[in-house]
């Protein structure tokens, strides 16, 4: 346990400190209060979801580790989600996923879910109050052939999934009418091929149609917002994915969508941090999947890298009234419940760096004083953001340190093991 009474002094120290630079840490904890991450449901149970008889992973999704005390109901889920959003300062959010639904009878095939499908979801986060966002799965299904959804050529393929993506755009609207909560309505493809293509128009071409008869219906935003996620390749779709970032780009310009910028579907020496300001002049909204590509994408837990800190910067610059937060990746390897809060509090961490960041950087750089700028960027980094980041667990009621690290291994033993 740590010492509360020494933590008080360090902030102390701290808050001076930062003072000195022109920064309230108070208004930056209140700042980071209101910024909330959106938690995804698929760490949990390893993208396996709540359908009967689900059969194994299709589409570019891959969970590896078999770590003991995976969720295997929506009971034992939600349990693991309400104990990780207990060791997580500020505000949450839940997305879930269509092959996620709470329904005691027979479960219709995807293309014909509705909102008495996920209505348990909605009673249980207004019971928490907080917001969740939905995503359709077009993958793990029969009806996701050649490597192929929504640009498939068979158009009876095409069409069970545009229903499909239909019914979870009605979903989605009706959730954020429920909670009065915008829901984030994401469409991620798995579309692509292992090796060259021969015709890539084509392919873009029947996804187009596809998204045009998707969102010939318009629904308020306020309760729903459209987002379309684009991705440079995948497992097995190596060589082409038709839904590229130009291709979406384009795609939410001309409909006034939003777009998805995940951090590990682009080249690995390529980051979204540098995308956001060019995205947000031209389209209103956009939503981020904070990951950690290693090598490819593989979607490993986010961690407090410069990249990281970088995707939080360029939040906190550009605002994020416009800019929504939600993680991506799902490890199997390591207790999935601590990957959560490990991921979480890395994110939340890298915003208050970035709230707490002097004013006068930007200043010296809008005075074209690029000396000052460069002088200020590396003295600030030995303020000490971390006994702000203690305070802040304190206010909102939550572990220090890696306090939250031995609730977690208490409940690994008295629940998840017992599985």
């Amino acid at each position: 346990m740590r010492d509360l009474d020494l933590v008080q002094k360090k902030y102390d120290l701290a808050k001076a400190d930062y003072k000195s630079f022109g920064v309230d840490t108070e208004k930056a904890m209140a700042a980071l209060d209101t910024m909330a991450i959106s938690l995804h449901c698929w760490q949990g149970d390893d993208v396996r979801g709540l359908e009967d008889g689900a059969g194994d992973l299709t589409g570019g999704i891959m969970s590896t580790g078999n770590y003991p005390g995976i969720a295997t109901n929506i009971s034992e889920l939600r349990q693991d989600v309400d104990k990780a959003m207990s060791l997580l300062p500020g505000k949450q959010k839940l997305n879930i996923h269509a092959m996620y639904p709470d329904f005691a009878g027979e479960l219709p095939d995807r293309d014909k879910l509705t909102i008495e499908h996920f209505q348990g979801w909605i009673d249980w986060a207004k019971e928490r109050e907080i917001g969740l966002d939905f995503n359709p799965t077009i993958f793990s299904h029969d009806m996701f052939k050649d490597g192929m959804s929504l640009s498939h050529p068979d158009e009876k393929v095409r069409k069970f999934w545009i229903d499909h993506t239909i019914a979870t755009r009605e979903i989605s609207n009706e959730i954020g009418k429920q909670l009065g909560i915008k829901c984030i309505n994401n469409i991620w493809i798995a579309d692509g091929m292992k090796d060259t293509p021969a015709d890539r128009a084509s392919v873009r071409r029947r996804l187009k149609d596809s998204l045009d008869k998707i969102f010939e219906k318009k629904y308020d935003n306020d309760y729903h917002l459209d987002c379309v996620e684009c991705k440079l390749f995948g497992i097995g779709s190596e060589s082409f994915v038709p839904g590229s970032h130009e291709f979406y780009m384009g795609y939410a310009m001309e409909k006034g969508i939003g777009l998805t910028l995940d951090s590990g579907h682009f080249h690995p020496t390529e980051t979204i941090s540098d995308k956001i300001s060019s995205v947000l002049l031209y389209i209103d909204e956009i939503l981020l999947h904070v990951s950690r590509g290693v090598r490819w994408d593989s979607d490993h837990i986010v961690n407090l890298t410069d990249d990281t800190k970088a995707i939080a910067r360029e939040c906190v610059q550009n605002g994020t009234d416009r800019i929504h937060m939600g993680l991506d990746f799902f490890d199997g390897s390591i207790n999935r419940l601590a990957s959560w809060v490990i991921g979480t509090r890395a994110f939340q961490k890298a915003l208050l760096i970035a709230l707490l960041e002097p004013k006068a950087i930007v200043e010296a750089e809008e005075n074209m004083d690029f000396t000052i700028r460069h002088a200020l960027m590396e003295e600030s980094k030995q303020l000490d953001w971390g006994s702000v980041w203690d305070m802040y667990c304190i206010k909102s009621g939550v572990p220090l340190g890696y306090d939250w690290l031995l609730e977690v291994k208490k409940y690994e033993t008295d629940v998840q093991f017992k599985r």
